[in-house]
């Protein structure tokens, strides 16, 4: 190679490297777009009022979006979060109301904290469900999942014929008082979702980058066959990864209900578009096999940041869909991009060592 071709060859890695950190970044820069373009746009977007209404919606759309990574990375897709959201509400609120009938003459009412647990279990075994249709049956992540939307969705509405659960303030003398605090509370002028939403994606930051079950999932995600070879334990991991969904998916019902202090058999549909955006615009690769949690927080801050900024603008309900639809098209096409541009830029650097 001469000195000219060289020059030319280094010229070039080094524009594909600034256009691949671009890339990177891209997901900070939406960030800081969509804020300063609703700092402007909306008045009194960024009154502590807002901020701190804006910090809600996006724990909600954030615990969906760090299991969906997870599901993401290992190549296969969650759509049953949204049904699950609206189950454990149905199953906290009735719970409350109307205790667990043992069918013998006998009804068994549970503390809020028995609740909580009840419903998260809840969350995991449909979970489990959807991993052990995917692992057992062999059957696809995305009919596996459609297929327990429907089901969760389906036993939401059988819970109250389609009514809603109301008044979940429960009574004193059954010890089903409090269950407000969950969504309602604050704690350092924070609201208890956030201190969950940091707890939560604090544990699933480190089980991803310091353990074992962390690699595996990537492993998986990377190359199923070749990790199943090298010993890792294929059908573990991905049933490990929807309970996990199905368990970020029971919180966020939780905080929903205990928010408004009601359950309806509805909420929680199209959450999963939000949560697939989010992970998706956080750089988890659709393909499978890479993605992070700080990544996906930052998406659901741009998702929450823009729906929000929407409402407040007066957008229509419905042209706010077709700019998140628009928005999750863009996403893949960058990541495709990106991936494209990396396998570009790491032959040019075999060619310079060549």
């Amino acid at each position: 190679m001469t000195a000219a071709q060289e020059t030319l060859a280094r010229r070039a890695a080094g524009s594909g490297s600034v256009a691949l950190n671009l890339m990177k970044l891209r997901t900070f820069i939406a960030l800081f777009a969509v804020l300063i373009f609703f700092s402007i746009a909306a008045p009194n977007f960024l009154s502590a009022a807002n901020l701190i209404l804006m910090s809600k919606h996006v724990a909600l759309n954030a615990f969906l979006a760090m299991g969906m990574t997870f599901v993401i990375v290992t190549g296969g897709i969650d759509l049953s979060v949204g049904s699950i959201v609206g189950l454990c509400g149905m199953v906290a609120g009735g719970l409350i109301l109307n205790g667990l009938d043992l069918l013998i003459g006998y009804t068994v009412y549970f503390n809020v904290v028995e609740i909580v647990a009840i419903t998260l279990g809840v969350g995991v075994a449909i979970g489990a469900i959807n991993g052990l249709l995917i692992t057992k049956l062999n059957v696809a992540p995305f009919i596996a999942t459609l297929g327990t939307l429907y089901v969760a969705r389906g036993l939401a509405l059988l819970s109250s014929d389609g009514a809603t659960f109301p008044n979940l303030v429960g009574k004193a003398e059954l010890g089903t008082t409090g269950y407000g605090v969950l969504g309602g509370g604050q704690w350092l002028g924070l609201p208890l979702a956030i201190w969950i939403l940091i707890a939560v994606a604090l544990g699933a930051a480190y089980v991803a980058r310091f353990t074992p079950l962390g690699r595996h999932i990537f492993a998986v995600g990377g190359n199923e066959r070749a990790a199943g070879l090298s010993g890792v334990r294929v059908a573990r991991v991905k049933l490990f990864v929807y309970m996990f969904s199905g368990f970020c998916a029971a919180i966020v019902g939780l905080i929903v209900s205990s928010e408004l202090m009601a359950a309806h058999p509805a909420t929680g549909e199209s959450f999963e578009l939000n949560a697939i955006a989010a992970a998706v615009l956080g750089g988890t690769s659709m393909s499978g096999g890479r993605g992070t949690i700080g990544g996906t927080i930052v998406g659901a801050f741009v998702i929450g940041i823009l729906s929000d900024g929407l409402v407040m603008m007066g957008v229509s309900s419905f042209w706010q869909m077709v700019i998140k639809g628009c928005v999750i098209i863009i996403a893949v096409v960058v990541d495709q991009a990106q991936r494209r541009l990396q396998q570009r830029v790491a032959l040019r650097q075999m060619a310079r060592m060549g």
